[in-house]
Protein backbone atom coordinates (compact mmCIF):
# COMPACT_ATOMS: atom_id res chain seq x y z
CA UNK A 1 0.00 0.00 0.00
CA UNK A 2 1.16 3.26 -0.90
CA UNK A 3 1.66 6.16 2.18
CA UNK A 4 -0.72 7.87 2.93
CA UNK A 5 -0.80 12.03 1.33
CA UNK A 6 -1.17 14.52 4.25
CA UNK A 7 -3.11 17.29 2.07
CA UNK A 8 -1.91 20.74 3.39
CA UNK A 9 -4.08 23.18 5.01
CA UNK A 10 -3.45 25.89 2.64
CA UNK A 11 -4.82 25.15 -1.63
CA UNK A 12 -2.89 23.34 -4.23
CA UNK A 13 0.29 25.00 -5.94
CA UNK A 14 -1.37 26.41 -9.02
CA UNK A 15 -4.46 28.46 -6.91
CA UNK A 16 -1.76 29.68 -4.19
CA UNK A 17 0.79 30.86 -7.40
CA UNK A 18 -1.99 32.13 -9.22
CA UNK A 19 -3.30 34.24 -6.41
CA UNK A 20 0.14 35.51 -5.50
CA UNK A 21 1.00 36.28 -9.24
CA UNK A 22 -2.28 38.42 -9.31
CA UNK A 23 -1.60 40.57 -6.14
CA UNK A 24 2.08 40.91 -6.73
CA UNK A 25 0.81 41.92 -10.29
CA UNK A 26 -1.44 44.47 -9.46
CA UNK A 27 0.03 45.99 -6.97
CA UNK A 28 3.77 46.16 -8.32
CA UNK A 29 4.31 44.77 -11.75
CA UNK A 30 1.23 46.72 -13.37
CA UNK A 31 1.92 50.44 -11.76
CA UNK A 32 5.71 49.63 -12.86
CA UNK A 33 4.64 48.65 -15.90
CA UNK A 34 2.24 51.44 -17.10
CA UNK A 35 5.35 53.54 -15.40
CA UNK A 36 7.71 52.64 -18.28
CA UNK A 37 5.76 52.30 -21.22
CA UNK A 38 4.89 55.72 -19.95
CA UNK A 39 7.79 57.24 -20.08
CA UNK A 40 8.80 55.35 -23.28
CA UNK A 41 6.32 57.23 -25.52
CA UNK A 42 9.26 60.40 -25.06
CA UNK A 43 11.61 60.63 -27.02
CA UNK A 44 15.54 60.26 -25.79
CA UNK A 45 16.34 63.83 -25.76
CA UNK A 46 13.08 64.71 -23.87
CA UNK A 47 13.64 62.09 -21.89
CA UNK A 48 17.50 63.03 -21.25
CA UNK A 49 16.41 66.84 -20.66
CA UNK A 50 14.23 65.53 -17.93
CA UNK A 51 16.47 63.52 -15.84
CA UNK A 52 19.58 65.53 -16.40
CA UNK A 53 18.55 69.48 -15.24
CA UNK A 54 20.80 70.67 -12.63
CA UNK A 55 17.76 71.16 -10.17
CA UNK A 56 17.08 67.00 -10.87
CA UNK A 57 20.71 66.12 -10.54
CA UNK A 58 20.70 67.88 -7.05
CA UNK A 59 17.74 66.37 -5.89
CA UNK A 60 19.73 62.86 -6.74
CA UNK A 61 22.31 63.74 -5.29
CA UNK A 62 20.77 64.65 -1.78
CA UNK A 63 17.93 61.94 -1.79
CA UNK A 64 20.49 58.71 -1.78
CA UNK A 65 22.95 60.63 -0.02
CA UNK A 66 20.86 61.46 2.74
CA UNK A 67 19.36 57.95 2.63
CA UNK A 68 22.68 56.66 2.72
CA UNK A 69 23.71 58.33 5.82
CA UNK A 70 20.21 57.70 7.41
CA UNK A 71 20.30 53.67 6.58
CA UNK A 72 24.43 53.69 7.74
CA UNK A 73 23.35 55.63 10.92
CA UNK A 74 20.48 52.88 11.87
CA UNK A 75 22.69 49.93 10.94
CA UNK A 76 24.98 51.19 13.85
CA UNK A 77 22.47 52.60 15.92
CA UNK A 78 19.65 50.17 15.35
CA UNK A 79 21.68 47.02 16.32
CA UNK A 80 22.47 48.48 19.68
CA UNK A 81 19.00 49.40 20.65
CA UNK A 82 17.96 45.60 18.99
CA UNK A 83 21.32 44.89 21.65
CA UNK A 84 19.55 46.12 24.91
CA UNK A 85 16.44 45.08 24.10
CA UNK A 86 16.91 41.69 23.92
CA UNK A 87 20.13 41.43 26.34
CA UNK A 88 18.77 43.89 29.68
CA UNK A 89 15.91 43.62 31.44
CA UNK A 90 14.87 47.30 32.89
CA UNK A 91 12.04 49.60 33.67
CA UNK A 92 10.07 50.84 31.09
CA UNK A 93 11.64 48.05 28.27
CA UNK A 94 7.89 47.59 27.20
CA UNK A 95 7.41 51.31 26.57
CA UNK A 96 10.83 51.79 24.87
CA UNK A 97 9.81 48.20 22.57
CA UNK A 98 6.84 50.23 21.41
CA UNK A 99 8.15 52.98 20.78
CA UNK A 100 10.31 51.46 18.43
CA UNK A 101 7.38 51.03 15.84
CA UNK A 102 6.44 54.41 16.41
CA UNK A 103 7.26 55.74 12.96
CA UNK A 104 5.23 53.18 11.59
CA UNK A 105 2.06 53.83 13.13
CA UNK A 106 2.78 58.08 13.02
CA UNK A 107 1.70 59.56 9.88
CA UNK A 108 4.51 60.91 8.56
CA UNK A 109 3.19 64.45 7.81
CA UNK A 110 2.86 64.39 11.54
CA UNK A 111 5.95 63.15 11.85
CA UNK A 112 7.65 66.24 9.92
CA UNK A 113 5.50 68.44 11.94
CA UNK A 114 6.94 67.42 15.18
CA UNK A 115 10.61 67.26 13.73
CA UNK A 116 10.41 70.89 13.05
CA UNK A 117 8.70 71.81 15.95
CA UNK A 118 12.07 70.06 18.05
CA UNK A 119 14.83 71.19 15.60
CA UNK A 120 14.06 74.69 14.38
CA UNK A 121 16.03 77.21 15.66
CA UNK A 122 13.13 78.30 18.10
CA UNK A 123 12.63 74.44 19.24
CA UNK A 124 13.70 72.98 22.28
CA UNK A 125 16.34 71.51 20.79
CA UNK A 126 16.99 73.61 17.81
CA UNK A 127 18.14 76.08 19.70
CA UNK A 128 20.65 75.21 21.72
CA UNK A 129 22.14 73.62 18.77
CA UNK A 130 21.72 76.75 16.60
CA UNK A 131 23.67 78.38 19.41
CA UNK A 132 26.92 76.17 18.10
CA UNK A 133 25.80 77.40 14.60
CA UNK A 134 24.09 74.67 13.50
CA UNK A 135 20.89 74.45 12.02
CA UNK A 136 19.32 71.43 11.54
CA UNK A 137 15.49 72.17 10.03
CA UNK A 138 15.64 73.75 6.67
CA UNK A 139 18.59 72.03 5.63
CA UNK A 140 20.66 68.90 4.32
CA UNK A 141 20.83 67.64 8.49
CA UNK A 142 17.13 67.79 8.94
CA UNK A 143 16.88 65.77 5.63
CA UNK A 144 19.19 63.07 7.30
CA UNK A 145 17.15 62.93 10.70
CA UNK A 146 14.10 62.40 9.07
CA UNK A 147 14.89 59.84 7.01
CA UNK A 148 17.35 58.40 9.73
CA UNK A 149 13.81 58.13 12.01
CA UNK A 150 11.71 56.28 9.49
CA UNK A 151 13.93 54.23 9.00
CA UNK A 152 15.13 52.80 12.48
CA UNK A 153 12.24 50.26 12.75
CA UNK A 154 13.85 48.39 9.50
CA UNK A 155 16.80 47.70 11.46
CA UNK A 156 15.64 46.81 14.76
CA UNK A 157 13.15 44.50 13.34
CA UNK A 158 15.14 42.49 10.99
CA UNK A 159 18.36 42.06 13.91
CA UNK A 160 15.67 41.63 17.14
CA UNK A 161 14.73 38.01 16.30
CA UNK A 162 17.87 37.10 15.44
CA UNK A 163 19.45 38.67 18.99
CA UNK A 164 16.46 36.85 20.41
CA UNK A 165 17.53 33.25 18.87
CA UNK A 166 21.64 33.70 19.57
CA UNK A 167 22.57 31.14 22.30
CA UNK A 168 24.75 33.45 25.17
CA UNK A 169 27.03 29.89 25.60
CA UNK A 170 28.52 31.15 22.24
CA UNK A 171 30.08 33.96 24.14
CA UNK A 172 30.67 32.38 26.94
CA UNK A 173 32.90 30.30 24.98
CA UNK A 174 34.48 32.78 22.76
CA UNK A 175 35.52 34.62 26.17
CA UNK A 176 36.68 31.39 27.90
CA UNK A 177 39.37 30.40 25.17
CA UNK A 178 40.73 33.97 25.72
CA UNK A 179 39.36 36.31 22.76
CA UNK A 180 38.79 39.76 23.70
CA UNK A 181 35.21 41.49 23.50
CA UNK A 182 35.96 43.26 20.41
CA UNK A 183 36.89 39.74 18.80
CA UNK A 184 33.86 37.90 20.09
CA UNK A 185 31.92 40.86 18.62
CA UNK A 186 33.95 40.45 15.39
CA UNK A 187 34.04 36.49 14.71
CA UNK A 188 31.61 34.89 16.86
CA UNK A 189 27.81 38.33 17.01
CA UNK A 190 28.64 40.17 13.86
CA UNK A 191 28.64 36.95 11.68
CA UNK A 192 25.42 36.04 12.55
CA UNK A 193 23.70 38.88 12.87
CA UNK A 194 25.50 40.20 9.24
CA UNK A 195 22.36 38.76 6.76
CA UNK A 196 19.67 40.30 9.27
CA UNK A 197 21.70 43.48 9.62
CA UNK A 198 22.19 43.72 5.63
CA UNK A 199 18.41 43.05 5.36
CA UNK A 200 17.07 45.67 7.28
CA UNK A 201 19.87 48.13 5.82
CA UNK A 202 18.21 47.21 2.47
CA UNK A 203 14.77 47.87 3.90
CA UNK A 204 15.68 51.42 5.84
CA UNK A 205 17.80 53.00 2.52
CA UNK A 206 14.40 51.85 0.24
CA UNK A 207 11.93 53.28 2.46
CA UNK A 208 14.25 56.42 3.16
CA UNK A 209 14.48 56.94 -1.07
CA UNK A 210 10.90 57.16 -1.62
CA UNK A 211 10.33 59.54 1.73
CA UNK A 212 8.25 62.48 1.16
CA UNK A 213 6.04 63.48 4.38
CA UNK A 214 7.93 63.97 7.30
CA UNK A 215 11.22 65.21 5.06
CA UNK A 216 9.32 68.33 3.16
CA UNK A 217 8.61 70.38 6.05
CA UNK A 218 12.02 69.90 7.88
CA UNK A 219 13.47 69.91 4.71
CA UNK A 220 12.20 73.79 3.35
CA UNK A 221 12.61 72.44 0.27
CA UNK A 222 15.17 74.57 -1.31
CA UNK A 223 15.79 74.02 -5.15
CA UNK A 224 19.35 72.68 -5.32
CA UNK A 225 19.58 72.52 -1.42
CA UNK A 226 16.96 71.06 0.15
CA UNK A 227 15.18 69.61 -2.52
CA UNK A 228 14.49 65.89 -2.12
CA UNK A 229 14.04 63.98 -5.45
CA UNK A 230 10.18 62.93 -4.46
CA UNK A 231 9.00 66.11 -4.00
CA UNK A 232 10.35 67.83 -7.27
CA UNK A 233 8.16 64.35 -8.76
CA UNK A 234 5.04 65.47 -7.13
CA UNK A 235 5.78 69.27 -8.18
CA UNK A 236 6.11 68.20 -11.88
CA UNK A 237 2.99 66.40 -11.36
CA UNK A 238 0.73 68.95 -10.06
CA UNK A 239 2.56 71.16 -13.26
CA UNK A 240 1.06 68.98 -15.33
CA UNK A 241 4.36 67.65 -16.69
CA UNK A 242 3.56 64.14 -16.48
CA UNK A 243 6.59 62.94 -18.87
CA UNK A 244 9.18 64.98 -16.79
CA UNK A 245 7.47 63.08 -13.50
CA UNK A 246 7.55 60.26 -15.22
CA UNK A 247 11.33 59.79 -16.23
CA UNK A 248 12.15 60.84 -12.81
CA UNK A 249 10.31 57.90 -11.42
CA UNK A 250 12.09 55.71 -13.85
CA UNK A 251 15.40 57.12 -13.20
CA UNK A 252 14.85 56.56 -9.38
CA UNK A 253 13.35 53.11 -9.82
CA UNK A 254 16.31 51.83 -12.07
CA UNK A 255 18.91 53.11 -8.89
CA UNK A 256 16.91 51.46 -6.20
CA UNK A 257 16.46 48.72 -8.01
CA UNK A 258 20.43 48.63 -8.53
CA UNK A 259 21.21 49.70 -5.14
CA UNK A 260 18.94 46.74 -3.50
CA UNK A 261 20.05 44.02 -5.93
CA UNK A 262 23.91 45.25 -4.64
CA UNK A 263 22.79 44.67 -0.94
CA UNK A 264 20.73 42.00 -1.28
CA UNK A 265 24.01 40.19 -2.85
CA UNK A 266 25.96 41.17 -0.30
CA UNK A 267 23.49 39.53 1.99
CA UNK A 268 23.31 36.44 0.04
CA UNK A 269 27.61 36.39 0.14
CA UNK A 270 27.46 37.12 3.99
CA UNK A 271 24.57 34.28 4.79
CA UNK A 272 27.22 31.65 2.77
CA UNK A 273 30.10 32.92 4.51
CA UNK A 274 28.44 32.43 7.98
Amino acid sequence: MGKAVMKSVLPGFGITLGFSVLYLSLLFLLPVAGLILFTLQMSWADFWVAISHPQVVASYKLSFAASFIGATINAVFGTLVAWVLVRYQFLGKKVVDALVDLPFALPTAVAGIALVTLYSTTGWVGQYLYLWGIKVAYSEIGVVIALTYIGLPFVVRTVQPVLADFSKELEEASASLGASRFTTIKRVILPAVLPALLTGYALAFARAVGEYGSVIFISGNLPYRTEITPLLIVSKAEQYDYNGAAAIGVVMLAAAFILLLIINSLQWWASKRG
